[in-house]
């Protein structure tokens, strides 16, 4: 089975956007694991506050409580700054989903600082008062070893959190790595394959037997080529003042290219030169086989891998076009008849040459010949209505060969 380059880089681009995603979930893990850093180190500098908090100089109270008050502008921020913090991570928000545990523990923690700040005040206000002072020491010790066991009972869940963070990191790294790996391979090779195929339709090798395409896009265009050099070996296939199929060589070239179009819609248009017949010939045999050459190689251009044009009679040339739709194929065989249209021929009178078209879309269950039979009943009709047009059906319902 021929694989088609479309679904390969359709696939390399899913791959592509997942890779991006594993990327972007690494990115945000070590930004987390940063935030939690900041964390760790801005706990940290709450403790030390604390330790110069409870060691300040006891010789000026008026410097003191300026200090504390300082001091306690400055661990009322960095508790904001936790709070900030937490903001952005998303794994804390989402994932373990303890939004209410941690603020709980932050309220504490101002609790906390205002009941040692409360004591720190009371003990220096109240240090000429020998009676109190040993009952304020104490106080005081005791709300700054509850306050600092807080914090370290902080830094340990954060730890606990970090721990359950790795966990599925771990797994998702685990995953991620599998996947990239096992794609990365898989698609190296697709791409060796493409790269092979356009190296062989390169070397204009394409009659070698012994290599097998990989992709139906490259095998679609190898064909072609094939067919080009069919029309050099056997000339019973071609229209020999054209130089392209005759009616043997569109029935040989459909029947070789009906596999390569998918779902596509097929459509034949039978198009007649007007005032251009064989029982009435208006111009010299030379100018007359120059038309058609023209005409000829105007068709060519319009025509893609999966299309086939032929000369079928004197003066109608027959197109078998697959197309996504029936209005992108009625439309190109609409182009190509306003092509001919805009060729110019040096005919003695100077007259435009123009050609008449009936289009149908292929039903499935209908055969070549009885399609092409349509498709002159089609002409036929679109000659009675005028000149330089092309007419289709109205019956053109949606079917592929």
């Amino acid at each position: 089975m021929r694989h088609s380059i479309k679904k390969i880089f359709q696939n390399l681009n899913i791959f592509m956007l997942f890779t991006i995603f594993a990327s972007f979930i690494f990115m945000s893990f070590i930004f987390e694991q940063q935030l939690s850093f900041d964390k760790i180190n801005n706990l940290s500098h709450q403790k030390q506050i604390l330790s110069k908090m409870a060691s300040l100089e006891t010789d000026d109270l008026e410097l003191a409580l300026i200090q504390i008050n300082g001091s306690l502008a400055e661990l009322k921020s960095n508790t904001n700054e936790l709070k900030d913090i937490y903001k952005y991570s998303i794994s804390e928000k989402y994932i373990l989903n303890n939004k209410e545990e941690y603020f709980a523990q932050l309220n504490k923690l101002n609790s906390l600082i205002d009941s040692f700040i409360k004591n720190l005040y009371i003990y220096y206000k109240n240090l000429e008062n020998t009676l109190k002072t040993q009952e304020n020491t104490n106080n005081l010790k005791t709300s700054l070893a509850l306050l600092n066991h807080h914090i370290d009972s902080i830094i340990l869940k954060n730890v606990s959190y970090n721990e359950e963070k790795f966990d599925i990191f771990k797994y998702f790294s685990g995953f991620s790595f599998i996947v990239i790996f096992i794609a990365t391979l898989w698609y190296r090779k697709r791409l060796y394959f493409i790269y092979t195929d356009i190296i062989y339709l390169a070397s204009g090798q394409n009659n070698k037997e012994s290599y097998n395409i990989y992709t139906q896009e490259m095998d679609a265009i190898s064909l072609r080529m094939r067919r080009k050099t069919v029309t050099t070996d056997n000339p019973i296939l071609l229209d020999q003042v054209t130089g392209i199929n005759n009616y043997k060589g569109l029935v040989q070239n459909y029947a070789d290219k009906k596999d390569m179009k998918d779902s596509y819609f097929t459509a034949i248009t039978i198009l007649e030169i007007d005032n251009f017949s064989k029982s009435k010939r208006t111009y010299s045999q030379e100018l007359t086989q120059a038309i058609l050459k023209k005409i000829a190689f105007t068709l060519s251009l319009h025509e893609k891998a999966t299309d086939v044009i032929a000369r079928t009679d004197y003066n109608q040339f027959t197109l078998i076009f697959s197309r996504p739709s029936k209005e992108q194929a009625f439309k190109d065989a609409d182009i190509v008849k306003q092509s001919i249209s805009e060729l110019n021929f040096n005919t003695p009178d100077n007259t435009t040459i123009t050609t008449t078209g009936g289009f149908i879309i292929k039903p499935n269950n209908t055969n070549l010949e009885e399609a092409m039979k349509q498709a002159k009943e089609t002409l036929t009709a679109a000659k009675k209505i005028g000149n330089n047009k092309v007419l289709q059906t109205m019956n053109t319902s949606a079917h592929n060969l």
